[in-house]
């Protein structure tokens, strides 16, 4: 955001001009808040009146237990959902994906491909199945932890008292639209 201002410091006012006392002139008024106006500013006073009413009404809902508990239902969901998917759908997509492309999206050449190594799983000792195992562990959790921190950036979380504010400030703007200071 920013705004306008007029008074340029190199053009100082002769102090015997009643015309320089008076306070600086703004840009068009009639803008919304948070609207651009015609020279490409934002009205500071109404962009001031907009945040602090959002502010109080987001502090007021704060205190209200039906969305608190709505709050934390939705901060669980969303970190479940992106969990599920970074850990659960992904490696997995990826651990079934990557040899069907190696064997030409072709199920019979890729079964064909894996069994010889399952067997040699199998009919390895222990300790080299344990390390496969742990390999392919850390090979999970690498790839879950890669999706997951892209998957937090791309789907941020979206609070309800966020949604909240935003429908109660689109009404609030429509009422007080006409009402906002032309000055300060």
């Amino acid at each position: 955001m920013t705004t306008e201002i007029t008074n340029d410091a190199s053009q100082t006012p002769d102090l015997n001009d009643s015309a320089a006392q008076a306070a600086p002139q703004r840009a068009d008024t009639t803008a919304r808040p948070g609207a651009i106006s015609g020279k490409g500013a934002v009205q500071a006073p109404e962009v001031a009146a907009y945040w602090a009413e959002r502010r109080r009404y987001v502090e007021r809902i704060r205190k209200v237990p039906e969305v608190r508990q709505r709050y934390w239902r939705e901060a669980g969901m969303y970190l479940l959902r992106r969990l599920l998917w970074s850990f659960g759908f992904f490696p997995v997509f990826l651990a079934f994906w990557v040899p069907f492309v190696l064997s030409s999206f072709n199920p019979v050449v890729m079964a064909t491909d894996l069994i010889p190594l399952l067997q040699g799983f199998v009919d390895s000792n222990p300790e080299v199945q344990a390390t496969t195992i742990s390999t392919l562990a850390i090979a999970w959790a690498s790839v879950g932890f890669f999706f997951l921190v892209f998957d937090f950036v791309l789907t941020p979380f979206r609070s309800p008292y966020e949604y909240e504010a935003d429908v109660y400030m689109r009404s609030w703007e429509q009422l007080n639209h006409d009402r906002l200071p032309d000055k300060v």
